[in-house]
């Protein structure tokens, strides 16, 4: 096992990609479970704080360490097995997603969750149950784990299989390879009923292997994962749209989700049914206006939809989407349709440049990301949007919206150009995230809390339930070693 303690080696791994910045002594990294055992053993002994950290990708500071040392998972990057018959494989978590796209479509599988950066690792987007656009229509990463190995802060480990191990009731019991037992008190609080990747994971009679899911390397390390596999669908309908005004698109959109819901509850594939629908205001497609010529000067909102298709349904499907588009009156000319691959990836650049570019400019202006990552209920997403926007316009800080509107989730960013407005601007995201809990929603819908969001997760759940999270944790991590820092500060503890 390498470690490595000049700092000047380590750079990388005390930021992340929203430009949140840590420290640390020493980096170590494993080569396989023993060496993370051997680790995780001698910080335990020594009350030494650990920070697991996969590809940087993350947007949250949850890999960012503050103090102690950091275990990388990175040469724990094979795929162990693809199993074509049952639909499933087994991977180790620094395997990249990219990679694993690409090698299950070679052999006609598909996974459907898909963050917008594909090279992360993918035991981050099981530790911070990371989503994309495809969760409109399949859900987030949860849903696909069905196995896990986990190396827990004493060193035990343990083996999850989903449907093996349930809570009776909120009483928890994990059993570890070795035989040992511990009993795990499952908080009572109620998650928000929208997309939502905030805190441990709770239900009465829950999985087990769900509490580890989004647990932002607080109660485990992750070194196996077994994911549910779907068969590769045989084509998809992909396509931009563009707006002459907001409220058309909206109009739109909110129609496309509406019956795609109901499609997806009758089973009906030969209708609308997107897989995404994704949203970009007037400010994200000026900014993107350099990269895609294309783009309509007087576009005031595009919207990208896209949904799987076959030879047979082809036709329909689309017909389907026009007649749609012909209710709203959208202008075909200027709608970009992908019937090739080549035409595929150029929209799926685009879809993807907005997220990039927004992390480019935080880095070389040297702020913190200030990205919202919201969600609230459906019948209250249209009056949300327009009270951001208000609130971000009358700020006069430049800033960018787009996201998934399919989910009613969205992701305002402010540019700021100096500390002044950084000030401002971290001001108004609190305002944005109260409103969003007051509506009923989330603060993070995809994200993660990480150490960035932790103060904005106590106006959620409020003190009571953060100190029952506080409370789970302890009871695997009773020398307090591991994560630290990570979705409610170290005074919880």
């Amino acid at each position: 096992m390498i470690i490595k303690t000049n700092p000047d080696e380590f750079e990388n791994f005390v930021v992340d990609a929203s430009n949140f910045k840590g420290n640390c002594e020493a980096v170590y990294f494993p080569e396989n479970v023993n060496d993370i055992v051997s680790a995780i053993k001698d910080a335990n002994t020594n009350k030494t704080k650990v920070t697991i950290a996969g590809n940087g990708t993350g947007l949250t500071g949850a890999r960012v360490p503050q103090n102690g040392i950091v275990i990388a998972t990175d040469k724990l990057n094979k795929i162990l097995e693809i199993n074509q018959k049952d639909f499933y494989a087994v991977i180790e978590p620094a395997v990249l997603l990219s990679d694993f796209q690409k090698e299950i479509k070679q052999q006609n599988l598909f996974y459907p969750p898909d963050p917008t950066e594909t090279n992360c690792y993918i035991g981050g987007t099981v530790a911070t149950n990371a989503s994309g656009a495809k969760t409109f229509k399949y859900g987030p990463t949860r849903d696909y784990v069905i196995g896990l190995q986990i190396v827990l802060p004493d060193g035990e480990i343990l083996d999850l299989e989903r449907g093996k191990q349930n809570a009776n009731g909120y009483d928890l019991t994990l059993t570890t390879q070795s035989g040992k037992n511990i009993l795990i008190q499952i908080p009572d609080y109620k998650f928000p009923a929208v997309k939502n990747a905030s805190g441990y994971f709770v239900k009465k009679n829950m999985d087990a292997i769900d509490l580890f899911i989004g647990s932002e390397g607080t109660l485990g390390i992750i070194t196996k994962i077994k994911l549910k596999l779907l068969p590769q669908p045989e084509d998809t309908i992909s396509c931009v749209l563009f707006f002459d005004d907001e409220t058309t698109a909206l109009n739109f959109l909110e129609e496309a989700r509406d019956i795609s819901y109901q499609n997806k509850k009758d089973n009906i594939n030969d209708n609308i049914n997107a897989l995404a629908l994704e949203f970009f205001d007037e400010r994200a497609l000026k900014f993107l206006a350099k990269d895609f010529s294309a783009i309509p000067e007087n576009a005031q909102a595009a919207i990208w939809f896209e949904q799987e298709s076959t030879s047979d349904s082809f036709d329909t499907i689309l017909e389907a989407w026009n007649v749609l588009m012909q209710t709203h009156n959208v202008n075909e000319e200027t709608a970009w349709f992908a019937f090739s691959d080549a035409d595929k990836e150029k929209i799926k650049d685009f879809r993807h440049a907005i997220s990039w570019k927004v992390n480019e400019y935080v880095a070389r202006n040297n702020f913190r990301k200030l990205g919202t990552d919201v969600a609230v209920p459906d019948k209250v997403f249209r009056e949300f949007y327009f009270t951001l926007q208000n609130w971000a316009k009358q700020s006069n800080i430049d800033f960018v919206s787009y996201g998934h509107f399919g989910n009613s989730h969205i992701h305002l960013n402010f540019l700021p150009k100096n500390d002044e407005e950084f000030t401002t601007g971290k001001k108004l995201y609190k305002q944005i995230c109260e409103e969003a809990v007051r509506l009923g929603g989330t603060i993070s819908a995809e994200h993660g809390i990480g150490k960035a969001k932790r103060d904005y997760l106590l106006m959620m759940y409020g003190e009571t339930s953060i100190r029952k999270m506080a409370a789970l944790k302890k009871s695997l991590d009773p020398n307090l070693i591991l994560g630290i820092g990570n979705i409610f500060s170290e005074e919880y503890l």
